[in-house]
């Protein structure tokens, strides 16, 4: 297969040069000095030389099967967009190998299916070494220089050096006919990680609200992209289940149900139970005096205190896990009290570097170009947020042997978290060119006042409060289109849950998470535009054309093997094109952890499939008995592969489709 061997062959040279890149650096790196000074130990060094050996090993293993096809059900599915790249970029090295940094730029064209914009960048960086050359001299000795690849039907030189690029109607209906063959796979990504996600993080005590909706939809999506994909995901709830107000609490509980020991008290709403204390903690002295008292007793885990705060954590977890739950949330709970003694050794560790000082009575650590301190211990000898987010993010790094380290954290915490990651930093827990720490940020809920989303009374919105609504509101559009007429009772309430709770996730993930969004039941359930109400239809309609025109599995099969999708007509053409795009979709999202771009691209799916539908006959029936006439296969499997994409997606985002709506 000469495309898989121009890929190999792109990969190798890439690789070699990523092994040049890395001996340099080691290279700089064998005077101790410098090595002190650039944060690398010598263990990372070792690390660093072995990830050398692999890389070269992995080139000459590409060398040895450069020209073994690809197995027959492969396990990633191609991504267009970087075949391109990867050809391109073979052919502008040998084209121009004394150009140093020439930039390979691949964009979806307007006049072609691509275009490289390379030429120009060329020409300028020729010009400073003293040479002149026409920017379209220089496409058409990139274009020479191509590969004899089969996914390519034309290459053109245009305007200043521009090339356009159009795909081969071959090339993309076997691409198509793959996902019908072997289902929706992930593209290929160049390294697996161990991923840390810390997201959702709840207090107990108190209930989800609108806030934690955010923090729990994007951390969920994005561990389901990155588990797909291929990497080892550890999804971490960081609860707030330790601190002062821990205190108030259980002495509110020893006061109202002085049995606890032997008997469960009979705790409803923990969100009143709170509130209770927390107004006795304001106005009776007594209350608080004891309450402090309580907090030191389960510091020193004291074991009828720590019943009673494993008691209340219980009555917050069953709450949360009905949230999670509806939501199709999977995540493990590892709270503040998880690193209490990890503190101990965060702070001894610091101070064994030399890193801490103490001022006012409290112990802080000075951080280069930050504004402000860390306060490690307080003056009356407490930890801080500061004390456990730097023993989490130790632990995360060391115990878990995480690699990329990623916190999904509204954007007001970015201050914080860069101190935390800049903190890590000069005490050595990791180095940024190893290892990848990020805070994923997002804005704020906004109701349609485009004030902060609350209730009429003021109050902040409670996440179940709002599911519910959500159903009911899903339920009301349901009868209003007389679904509960055609469907079952069944039928009906996994529509309805369907729709709910996937417009609500999808009205978030749909929108830049680092930007503000106006949260409003009645665009998220309109059936028209950028809607998951809108997908969730077409989905249904989708896969319900195979099932009208009574193919079967088998006949689907049969024609996959026989003639696969026949793209002979534009709309055709279009939809192949844009299915095929998916993975360039998925890798852009892995990069840069924006989900938004993933619910564009269903949306131009869905909207491509429809201009599809609308020119192309799939099935022809009679216009007098209704009887089918005609089924073209070759339509039909692509509305499978359509349908087959957009479900994929639809996992991703955590929305859940429905056979019948």
């Amino acid at each position: 297969m000469a495309d898989e061997v121009a890929i190999l062959t792109a990969r190798a040279i890439q690789a070699e040069a990523e092994i040049e890149a890395l001996e340099a650096e080691i290279a700089t790196l064998q005077d101790p000095q410098k090595l002190l000074a650039s944060g690398i130990i010598s263990p990372q060094l070792k690390s660093l030389r072995e990830e050398n050996a692999k890389l070269k090993f992995q080139v000459k293993h590409l060398e040895r099967n450069i020209e073994k096809e690809e197995s027959t059900c492969p396990d990633h599915m191609i991504s267009i967009n970087q075949i391109i790249y990867d050809v391109f970029a073979l052919a502008i090295k040998q084209a121009y190998p004394d150009v140093e940094g020439a930039t390979v730029l691949i964009q979806r064209g307007k006049f072609a299916d691509y275009q490289c914009n390379s030429a120009m960048n060329i020409c300028q960086k020729l010009k400073a070494s003293g040479v002149k050359i026409a920017p379209q001299q220089v496409g058409t000795k990139i274009i020479e220089q191509l590969p004899n690849v089969d996914f390519f039907e034309k290459l053109e030189v245009a305007g200043a050096g521009y090339i356009n690029i159009y795909l081969n109607k071959k090339y993309v209906a076997r691409q198509i006919n793959s996902i019908l063959k072997n289902g929706v796979r992930p593209p290929r990504i160049l390294a697996k990680k161990r991923v840390v996600i810390d997201f959702s993080s709840p207090n107990i005590a108190k209930e989800m609200h609108v806030g934690h909706l955010r923090s729990t939809i994007i951390g969920e999506s994005i561990s389901r992209l990155l588990e797909w994909v291929g990497h080892d995901v550890l999804r971490l709830n960081h609860l707030g289940d330790w601190g002062t107000q821990f205190g108030m609490l259980i002495a509110h509980l020893q006061d109202k149900f002085p049995n606890y020991l032997t008997v469960s008290p009979p705790i409803q709403d923990l969100q009143a139970f709170y509130k209770e204390s927390k107004v006795r903690f304001d106005e009776d002295e007594a209350f608080k005096k004891r309450a402090y008292a309580a907090v030191v007793q389960l510091q020193k885990y004291e074991p009828d205190h720590l019943k009673a705060w494993n008691l209340i954590c219980d009555v917050s977890r069953k709450e949360f896990q009905k949230v999670y739950d509806r939501l199709g949330v999977t995540i493990k709970e590892r709270g503040e009290s998880y690193y209490q003694e990890l503190m101990k050794d965060i702070v001894r560790e610091l101070d064994d570097k030399g890193l801490t000082a103490v001022e006012d009575g409290r112990k802080i650590m000075y951080v280069d170009g930050q504004k402000v301190p860390l306060t490690l211990v307080k003056s009356d000898g407490g930890f801080t947020y500061d004390t456990s987010d730097m023993a989490a993010i130790k632990q995360r790094l060391n115990v878990e042997k995480g690699t990329w380290l990623i916190y999904v954290v509204d954007a007001g915490q970015g201050p914080h978290l860069e101190l935390i990651y800049a903190a890590a930093q000069a005490a050595g827990l990791y180095n940024p060119k190893l290892i990848r720490v990020e805070h994923v940020a997002f804005g704020v809920v906004l109701g349609e006042d485009k004030k902060k989303f609350k209730t009429r009374s003021g109050d902040t919105v409670r996440l179940t409060d709002l599911l519910n609504e959500g159903l009911t509101r899903a339920e009301q559009k349901l009868k209003e289109k007389e679904r509960d007429k055609e469907l079952t009772p069944e039928e009906l309430k996994a529509a309805q849950e369907a729709v709910a709770y996937g417009c609500i996730k999808y009205a978030d993930l749909s929108h830049n998470r680092n930007h503000d969004y106006v949260f409003s039941f009645d665009k998220m359930l309109d059936d028209r535009g950028n809607t998951a109400a809108y997908l969730l239809y077409a989905y249904t309609r989708i896969r319900s054309i195979a099932r009208t025109a009574k193919v079967t599995p088998e006949q689907l099969k049969s024609a996959i093997d026989k003639d696969g999708v026949v793209l002979d007509h534009e709309k055709e053409w279009n939809l192949a094109k844009c299915l095929l795009r998916y993975s360039e979709v998925i890798l852009k999202c892995h990069d840069d952890l924006l989900l938004h771009s993933l619910c564009d691209y269903i949306y131009e799916l869905s909207t491509a499939f429809t201009e599809f539908y609308d020119k192309c006959y799939c099935v022809e029936k009679d216009r007098t008995t209704g009887e089918i006439v005609k089924v073209n296969m070759g339509r039909i499997l692509l509305c499978e592969a359509t349908a087959s994409v957009i479900s994929s997606g639809f996992n991703i985002l955590g929305i859940t489709p429905v056979s019948k709506m």
